[in-house]
């Protein structure tokens, strides 16, 4: 009896790590896990470092960045914007100088041909008064009676012709005419030649590297973290569980904790004290300012650079083979 058959009987089930070792070990069904701690980035880290940001800033999205990091990016993401920009144009300059190149040696050719033409053509002045024109003779000779005579030797000249050696007739083949055709494809001349991708013309804006919107270092809003108290004061901040608390009602923060940013002030507090109490007066408490919807700003709380943990996105899931009933 398998251990499946005993469970059933016993009036048990499955758990959670069996069901998971007996799907891997199948290799069938639909395989979902759930992101550990290790996949998700903490609230107060930054988007690019993926460490505790020393001088914190937003946009106005609610992603967090250290703001060295986001200058070094944008910075880098200017130069190689501008690089490209370089070989477009330069790209650009060559395809006009081939049509350029290409316009000439057309003329060029239409210049010789009409020369070669031009040179061939031999000419002299004609006498009206002993030279007869081309017509004119054609019609004395019509009247003469002469156009029989050269029906019958064109004829005979023909035949004659025919009966040469080296002609095409029934029984031998003449020249081919057909145009002939290389025997190999590996002849240099036919062998294709790899030719260089294009450069596309780039985008000159700068975007943001987790929600792909245009990224402006005069919308950044400075972060101001409040501090939490800790017993032993010299550790590091970094080392801390628990780093930092809301400005306002002093609760603990953490991943598992709601955050917004006042734009005014840039001060933190939790989503609970945001609903509660700031929303009934719209009033930064710590700047007297009249704030408005766009002035509260959610942190966004999503997975390090190899897992996505936004919201519902807490669960990797991969589909597989489907074992089917006979």
């Amino acid at each position: 009896m398998t251990r499946h058959q005993r469970n059933c009987t016993a009036g048990t089930v499955y758990s959670y790590h069996e069901r998971q070792r007996d799907a891997a070990a199948s290799g069938y069904g639909t395989k979902a896990m759930r992101l550990s701690k290790d996949s998700v980035k903490d609230f107060d880290c930054c988007c690019l470092t993926l460490q505790p940001c020393r001088n914190p800033v937003t946009t106005t999205g609610g992603y967090l960045y250290d703001k060295e990091a986001v200058l070094e990016y944008v910075l880098r993401r200017k130069q190689e914007i501008e690089k490209q920009l370089k070989q477009y144009k330069k790209q650009l300059k060559q395809a006009e100088s081939k049509q350029n190149q290409s316009e000439k040696s057309k003329h060029q050719e239409k210049v010789e041909t009409f020369v070669a033409t031009e040179s061939s053509i031999r000419s002299k002045p004609l006498n009206p008064f002993t030279d007869v024109s081309t017509s004119r003779k054609r019609k004395l000779d019509e009247t003469n009676g002469t156009s029989s005579a050269s029906v019958t030797s064109s004829s005979s000249s023909s035949s004659s012709a025919a009966n040469q050696p080296g002609t095409s007739n029934g029984n031998q083949a003449g020249p081919s005419t057909s145009k002939e055709e290389l025997p190999s494809f590996w002849i240099p001349s036919l062998t294709p030649q790899a030719k260089p991708t294009l450069v596309k013309k780039p985008d000159k804006t700068v975007y943001c590297p987790m929600s792909n919107k245009p990224l402006k270092i005069k919308d950044l809003i400075q972060v101001n973290f409040t501090i939490a108290e800790d017993k032993d004061d010299k550790r590091p901040l970094v080392a801390r569980e628990v780093r930092y608390k809301c400005a306002v009602t002093g609760d603990m923060l953490s991943n598992s904790t709601p955050v917004a940013v006042l734009k005014p002030s840039g001060k933190v507090v939790t989503m609970e004290c945001v609903e509660k109490l700031i929303k009934k007066d719209m009033m930064d408490p710590f700047s007297d300012t009249k704030l408005e919807e766009s002035d509260i700003i959610p942190l966004q709380r999503g997975g390090t650079g190899f897992a996505s943990a936004g919201g519902d996105k807490l669960a990797a899931k991969k589909a597989r083979p489907v074992m089917m009933a006979s």
